[in-house]
Formats: structure tokens, C-alpha cells, sequence
């Protein structure tokens, strides 16, 4: 294959979802469908067993969550269409738990596309709503699948007007369920106007009947009259309520296509599936500061989105995860780390198929690699064939928690340094710096991040740290057209005032009233909740 073939036939995508509302299952039976894994479960066992590699991830086992995105990819041949070429599959499962979400923010900076899952029970949850709104930055396209169809749930016109309403964007059922819960009798596929019958099962799925009239006779014989009355009643009102699918509207992030089944029955996955390799956008241009940097081109052209540290604990390596833009990658030719003007080669680049790490000769533009990091990268780090590019666009947001950080073994203050540097490095939490007093301040999104990096500071850098309540309400990153009204503000805010890592000023405001009545002062500023590296 050309440079051209290999790149359009790549599918990279998130699946995201607020936890528990299936995200791993679904991921599980897409690699089932791809030949990935052959039993189910593997994933989860997976992740049990990798807990076991490392001591930090002690609180990963006993949170039975997972802290780290993983990168899963297989091939996978249509059967719906005839001479199909055969796709390559990147699926990034992201961890679920809020507490992590930071890592599934900038996961979503190196996908060209997300499938979120919805509980059909819940509908849209806190953490899909700031999930979306990442996803809306960046309009990048998305998919619905609505899960659990199996169990009782709100009524799928509902669920419609609930997805429009809170996530923002017009949407358009390609599949239509039948009844839900102990009467689900399965699905109807539009897209490909197939009846899918449900049976009960974890492993595999009944054949799709295909019919060219939804309004055959057939159906009432598979599914009663009363249920094809109301599948007929149903689809007319689909088509007189939403506009007809339109790709192009999808591809700009303006139409979520939405399919419903159950992950853990393995019903209306493969639908999913199908449909998705066929709609879903290859590799698409990334935005640099430079210019826009097209996936055709044939220089390699790469970006940091994750350093992952101990991944092998016995040599206490890191992985920097690399989104390739442009081109083609090379394993032991030289490319430029831009931030440093130096030359690197790797002899042992790595990709992730399911399970099973190995290190690969070549990838391409849409796919994810895994560089061994001694210290050289940072997230947002730009790799290129020898071009000056700075690829933007890796969102840090505000913190939700704030806590002075103190060091509890004043002997070991050069090792906690180095632990806290490498750890706010690899995106664990955000480092603040008070430019009035110089004390550290680590903001998280959850309580359960400062246990993680207090156990990592002790168990990997022999580092201990105490922790000082620190009551605030939101961190913001600020800027403003106006110098003089700019350090007005911040001789009158000096207390409140802060440096990021990056050494940008940040308005660390302990209530709502004050951010507000900043607001409300100082019009000529803009008070950003969202930074970009």
C-alpha cells in the first residue's frame, strides 16, 4: 500500500462516557469483533494484572478504576459492504473516574473522532457533560451509543431530547430500538435498514435480516403486530422530527448519529461498528501554530498527548504516547524534538495490539506510538522530520481542588522536587506557585489524586509530603489587551495572584463573589477556565 491508502484506511477514536455506564464492555466487544482479544473479559484481567506491575497502582486495584488511558488497535474488514477495504483501528479506552479526567482531556486532542456511551437509565451524566465540551472545542465528530437497552430506561424519544439539550448538538437515531428492557425484542437499523433480533447472549449476536421497506409484512410475523405498528409509528416520526443523516454535517462536529444496544449482551455493537468505519473521518489536519499540517504529507510530523511513567517497573521506564500527524514514521531515523533543537532516533518504538505491547519498523499518520522517555519530553512536545511546528491545542482546565504542598522529610527536599517536577510533567495534577508568598499549590479535579501523588512521591522518588488545606474556589488563567489595567489588577489581587508551571499569571479566586466581582471590575480582562500547552 501507498502512503495515501495506509493513512485513509486508519480509524482513530476515544470512547468516553461518565463511569459505569459501560465504556470498558463496549471497548471489550469492538476488539472482539476485531479479532484483538478472543475472551471476554480480557480487558478487565488485563488491567488487573497490569495493577499488580507497579506499587503505586496499589490504589488503582483497591479503587478497582483505571488511571491511565490505553491504547488498543486491530484490523477490521466490513461485512455489510461488498469489496470493503480492510481499517485500522485505533481505539484509545479512557479512564472513566473524574478524578483522572485531565488524562482523558488530552487523550481527546489526539482522536479524529469519539463514540461517547450513555446509560440508557441515567442518560447524560457530570462527567459526559465536560467531556463534550472538549469535544465542542475541538469539533470533533462524535457518535452515540446508548447502552443497557436490556434494562428498564427512559423512553428513547426522551433520551433524544435529553442528548440535544444537555450535550449541545443536533442528533439523528440510525438505529431505533424495539420495546427496552424484559419486552427489548431488539433493534431496527436504519442506516442499513436490517432488523436486528435480540437474543440474550454474552458471546455472540443473531443474524440481521435485511429489509428495503421498514413496513414489510415480515416484520409483524418476527415481532408482532403491535410492535411493528409502533416501529412504523416511531420511524415516521424520526423522519418528520429529524433532518435525514448528513455526513458532512457529522464530520464538522454539528450531528451525532445515535445507535442504541446492550455492550454486555453484544447486541448492536457490530452495527456500531459498521457503520463507524464507514462514516468516521481518517486522520484529519492538525491545527500547529505554523500552519495547518495535513495527514498526506509526506514528512513525519508528531505530537506529545501522554508520558505514562513505570510502565516496566523494573527499569522505572516512562512512555511518551506520540499522535502521528503527517506522513510516515520510521523506526531509527532521526527526527527533531523542536522544544530542544535535537536530533533523537528510537530503535524501540512501540505499539499496543489489545493487550500485547511490540515494538514496530513503521506507523502512520492517525496512529498512536509509545516512544521510550528518559527525560527528554514533555507533554505537548513536537516531533518532525526537521520543520520548526508547534501543534497546539492540549487543554489543561481549572482545578476543582486546591492544597498547599509541604515537605515532610526536610532531608529529601531535592527528591521531592524532582518527584513534583516529573509528576506535574506527566499531567498527574497542576502546580501552582503563590507570587506572593512562594508556596506550592497542587490543584487536582479529585481527592483521590492527592493520595496517588503522595504514594508515588514516597514509593518512587523516597519522598514524603503533607498536605495543607487550602480553601479556593477556581484558578483561571488570565490576560488582558490593557498592560496598565493588567498590573493594576494584579497589585490589587497580589494575594490571590499565581504562576503556572509554564510561568503564566493565574487569579486564584476563594469564592464565586470574588471571581465575579473581578469580573464585573475589570472588563478589559479575560479570565480563561481552560489553558492550552
Amino acid at each position: 500500500m501507498n502512503l495515501q491508502e495506509e493513512i485513509l484506511r486508519r480509524r482513530t477514536f476515544a470512547i468516553i462516557s461518565h463511569p459505569d455506564a459501560g465504556k470498558t464492555t463496549l471497548t471489550e466487544k469492538l476488539l472482539l469483533y476485531g479479532g484483538a482479544i478472543h475472551v471476554a473479559g480480557a480487558v478487565k484481567n488485563n488491567k488487573i494484572r497490569k495493577t499488580a506491575t507497579s506499587d503505586w497502582m496499589e490504589i488503582e486495584k483497591q479503587r478497582g478504576i483505571s488511571v491511565a488511558t490505553s491504547v488498543m488497535g486491530f484490523e477490521y474488514t466490513p461485512t455489510s459492504v461488498a469489496s470493503s477495504p480492510t481499517y485500522h483501528i485505533n481505539i484509545l479506552d479512557t479512564p472513566g473516574h473524574q478524578d483522572f479526567a485531565e488524562d482523558t482531556f488530552r487523550t481527546l486532542t489526539a482522536v479524529d473522532s469519539v463514540i461517547i456511551v450513555v446509560d440508557a437509565a441515567k442518560g447524560v451524566e457530570t462527567q459526559t457533560r465536560r467531556l463534550m465540551e472538549v469535544c465542542r472545542m475541538r469539533k470533533t465528530p462524535i457518535m452515540i451509543f446508548v447502552n443497557k437497552m436490556d434494562r428498564d430506561g427512559k423512553e428513547p424519544f426522551d433520551l433524544l431530547d435529553e442528548l440535544e439539550k444537555e450535550l449541545q448538538i443536533a442528533v439523528r437515531p440510525l438505529s431505533w430500538p424495539i420495546n427496552m428492557g424484559q419486552n427489548f425484542k431488539g433493534v431496527y437499523n436504519i442506516f442499513q435498514s436490517t432488523l436486528n433480533l435480540y437474543s440474550p447472549n454474552k458471546t455472540q449476536v443473531t443474524e440481521s435480516i435485511h429489509f428495503d421497506d421498514p413496513h414489510a409484512p415480515e416484520i409483524q410475523q418476527l415481532i408482532g403486530e403491535k410492535d411493528a405498528q409502533q416501529l412504523y409509528n416511531d420511524l415516521e416520526m424520526i423522519d418528520g422530527v429529524y433532518n435525514p443523516f448528513d455526513k458532512a454535517e457529522y464530520l464538522k462536529g454539528d450531528l451525532a448519529p445515535i445507535f442504541f444496544g446492550s455492550a454486555l449482551n453484544t447486541f448492536g455493537v457490530k452495527e456500531l461498528l459498521e457503520c463507524f468505519v464507514q462514516i468516521a473521518p481518517s486522520p484529519r489536519a492538525v491545527e500547529a501554530v505554523e500552519r495547518v499540517v495535513e495527514p498526506m504529507e509526506e514528512a513525519f510530523t508528531g505530537f506529545c498527548f501522554k508520558i505514562h511513567a513505570n510502565m516496566d517497573p523494573n527499569h522505572r521506564s516512562c512512555i511518551a504516547f506520540f499522535k502521528i500527524c503527517s506522513g510516515k514514521f520510521v523506526r531509527n531515523e532521526y527526527y527533531k524534538l523542536v522544544r530542544d533543537n535535537k536530533q533523537m532516533r528510537f530503535s524501540a518504538p512501540t505499539c499496543f495490539m489489545a493487550q500485547k505491547k511490540e515494538t514496530v519498523d513503521e506507523a502512520f499518520a492517525g496512529d498512536i506510538v509509545g516512544l521510550p522517555d528518559t527525560g527528554n519530553f514533555k507533554i505537548g512536545d513536537t516531533l518532525t522530520a526537521g520543520e520548526e511546528l508547534h501543534f497546539k491545542g492540549l487543554p489543561s482546565f481549572s482545578p476543582e481542588m486546591f492544597k498547599y504542598i509541604e515537605n515532610a522529610d526536610p532531608i529529601k527536599q531535592k527528591q521531592l522536587d524532582k518527584g513534583v517536577k516529573q509528576l506535574m510533567d506527566e499531567g498527574v495534577a497542576q502546580l501552582f506557585v503563590n507570587q506572593n508568598n512562594g508556596r506550592k499549590i497542587i490543584g487536582t479535579v479529585g481527592q483521590l489524586q492527592f493520595e496517588v501523588i503522595q504514594y508515588r512521591l514516597e514509593h518512587e522518588y523516597q519522598a514524603k509530603c503533607r498536605w495543607e488545606n487550602l480553601n479556593m474556589y477556581k484558578a483561571c488563567w488570565i490576560e488582558s489587551d490593557d498592560p496598565q489595567e493588567l498590573d493594576l489588577f494584579k497589585k490589587r489581587k497580589a494575594q490571590y495572584m499565581a504562576f503556572d508551571k509554564e510561568g503564566r499569571d493565574v487569579f486564584m479566586a476563594d469564592s464565586a463573589y470574588v471571581l465575579q466581582m473581578a469580573q464585573n471590575d475589570y472588563k478589559h480582562i479575560q479570565f480563561h477556565f481552560t489553558s492550552e500547552f
